[in-house]
């Protein structure tokens, strides 16, 4: 069985990824603004690419979900490959800039502010992507859906 056959299911937790990632991205950006660290930064911006790839995850799902047509006669599950393979180049493409940041700061450096607060900001979003990658593993082992496991290795 695969995560095409359970499409409202595997949909559901492709948008609590969504929902996560908004979470997360909002209390990352909170931590840098708290803290000035490029490195709470550049956690924010690999959030922004958990949003996208969750945001195409959710598309790929529907597409999966779709039934066989008279141009796919075996269904659109390969939908869900397309959004693995997104998610990958959206990560070295976050890596890169991240890396850059890095750079520009390595150049210019500043001292960290509130340092204690913005790590016990950073930690809240932590533990959401971490709990929401436990929830995604689960159901994507359960539904058979490379998308929703490959979404929770990423959180990961």
């Amino acid at each position: 069985m695969t995560g095409a056959h359970s499409p409202g299911g595997a949909q559901r937790y492709a948008l609590l990824s969504v929902a996560a990632a908004i979470a997360t991205i909002s209390l990352k950006l909170v931590a840098w603004h708290l803290t000035k660290s490029v490195g709470l930064l550049s956690d924010a911006v690999e959030s922004v690419v958990n949003l996208l790839a969750a945001v195409v995850a959710l598309w790929a799902l529907r597409v999966a979900a779709e039934p066989p047509d008279a141009e796919h006669h075996f269904g659109h599950e390969k939908a869900e490959y397309l959004a693995s393979a997104f998610e990958g180049l959206a990560i070295l493409g976050a890596s890169i800039a991240i890396a850059l940041t890095a750079w520009n700061r390595i150049a210019d450096p500043r001292p960290i502010e509130s340092a204690w607060l913005g790590l016990a900001v950073s930690t809240v979003a932590s533990a959401i992507n971490g709990a929401v990658a436990f929830v995604l593993f689960r159901a994507g082992k359960r539904l058979d859906s490379i998308t929703l496991r490959s979404d929770a290795h990423h959180l990961m």
